[in-house]
């Protein structure tokens, strides 16, 4: 056998170089074997061959292989053993170099797959037994407002609430205008102008308009130009004045318009959201403004001296132009009609419950002339003040006096006279609904009509009795 010369080997002078082309020598050239494809799960592994220990540039065992899978000789002498050479680090390309005989990779992959789905399943049944699933998970704030659970009360944002309110009242909302004798003076002290304009709202589909007695007050053959805020004009009339306070109805002749929400103004809390809508100045139609409910049972002096007395306060912009329209809560239901503004100073307006307007808007709609009841005397709302001041056993209720004024307390010839009510008695309650200051006396009256027949509940040196009242009509004079 001619031999290849050991790689590296150094030649011997005289020698015969095998790899000379000038010599006809006859070199045997290696051709190994072609390996066999490999196996289509691992890489290089043939088919049929056992797993093997060796490693790249490991020694070959000194024991002749077996004929299957054998590869051809190197050409070394079998007496000689290859050098040995030390093993590198094996690459990690080649950390599988024999074949496994494990299950396949779909076994392995569905095996995996029901392990997980078994795993959670049973997570779920653990959860599920301790309560876990149904606990409600508070949610951190994010920007202005705050999200919680769903079985947490939800939060109104407060530009969501003015908006919605607007938008469901404002189209009940209406544009007055009145053309009058320029020189006539209101009951209120106040000069009529030859034209003016204000607001009112629509509380009957049928074209009943609630507005206030100044802004209608002295209009020319009791005739005003209604505008809505879809562009709508129509002629309408006074149909009735308020001889209580400052309002008035307005009647359109003309079907299926627009009616705004009528609330309470009973419940209604100090700081709550209000918002009113009008047409300040004349000029801004249909403006809305905001603010909160500053207080309630406001009594105010006009210019000629008369007062108006259980008024809202507001800080939400009121302005000339504005009185008449509505004063509504967040969801957009009429608590008030706005009616007056403080001019020696900012935010405070006032405006009228809808709780003292709703029995003219009832005889209004019933066809009715507008009255309210009246019984005939004069009275201070008793708080502690006027506890102290008049040395009163009571905390609350309506004490028969004219305060510092002289005369007497009770109206000659009226209804408390014919009743037997006197100058110092305590109007305790009325029908049992008891006088305090959410409920003062004249605010509880007006629930009635003339003619009805109440009991009041009176204090007088002490001891307590019960009178019957057969209310009047109040004088349009007052």
């Amino acid at each position: 056998m001619n031999d290849e010369p050991t790689p590296g080997a150094p030649q011997g002078a005289g020698s015969t170089d095998p790899l000379d082309d000038t010599q006809r020598v006859d070199v045997p050239r290696y051709s190994p074997t072609p390996d066999p494809r490999p196996d289509a799960r691992w890489a290089w592994a043939a088919p049929g061959t056992q797993p093997q220990a060796d490693r790249w540039y490991q020694p070959a065992p000194t024991e002749p292989p077996s004929a299957t899978g054998a590869g051809p000789a190197w050409g070394s002498p079998a007496a000689t053993p290859p050098p040995a050479y030390s093993s590198p680090v094996q690459p990690a390309t080649t950390a599988t170099t024999r074949r496994r005989t494990g299950a396949g990779v779909g076994t392995v992959v569905t095996a995996s797959l029901l392990s997980a789905v078994l795993a959670a399943g049973g997570t779920a049944v653990v959860l599920d037994r301790t309560g876990a699933l149904d606990r409600t998970v508070a949610q951190s704030p994010t920007g202005s407002t705050q999200q919680t659970g769903a079985q947490q009360p939800v939060t109104i944002d407060e530009s969501s609430a003015v908006i919605d309110a607007a938008a469901k009242a404002g189209p009940a909302v209406v544009k007055i205008t009145t053309t009058s004798g320029a020189g006539d003076t209101s009951p209120f002290g106040t000069e009529i102008p030859a034209s003016g304009i204000g607001s009112g709202v629509i509380y009957d589909a049928s074209g009943w308009i609630l507005t206030n007695r100044h802004v209608v007050e002295g209009a020319q053959d009791r005739q005003v130009q209604v505008e809505l805020k879809d562009g709508r004009q129509f002629q309408g009339r006074v149909y009735g004045i308020d001889t209580l306070t400052d309002l008035a109805i307005v009647k359109v002749d003309e079907p299926d318009l627009p009616v705004a929400t009528i609330g309470t103004s009973d419940g209604l809390k100090i700081g709550q959201l209000v918002i009113a809508i009008g047409s300040p100045l004349g000029m801004y139609s249909f403006s809305v403004t905001s603010g909160i409910l500053s207080g309630k049972g406001r009594d105010i002096q006009v210019d000629s001296g008369q007062r108006i007395t259980n008024l809202l306060q507001t800080d939400a912009a009121i302005n000339p132009g504005n009185s008449g329209g509505p004063l509504v809560d967040a969801t957009g239901a009429v608590v008030g009609i706005n009616t007056a503004v403080a001019t020696d100073s900012s935010g405070i307006g006032f405006a009228i419950p809808i709780d003292i307007a709703r029995p003219i808007m009832d005889q209004a709609v019933a066809g009715e002339t507008l009255t309210r009841p009246w019984i005939g005397i004069r009275f201070e709302s008793i708080d502690q003040k006027v506890k102290a001041a008049y040395d009163l056993t009571v905390d609350n209720g309506a004490y028969v006096s004219t305060g510092t004024a002289n005369g007497s307390a009770v109206v000659e010839d009226s209804p408390a006279a014919k009743a037997g009510i006197q100058d110092g008695d305590v109007i305790l309650s009325i029908n049992g609904i008891q006088v305090d200051q959410e409920h003062p006396l004249d605010a509880l009256l007006v629930q009635f009509k003339p003619d009805d027949t109440v009991k009041l509940d009176v204090l007088r040196d002490g001891t307590q009795l019960t009178l019957e009242v057969t209310l009047g009509t109040r004088p349009s004079n007052l």
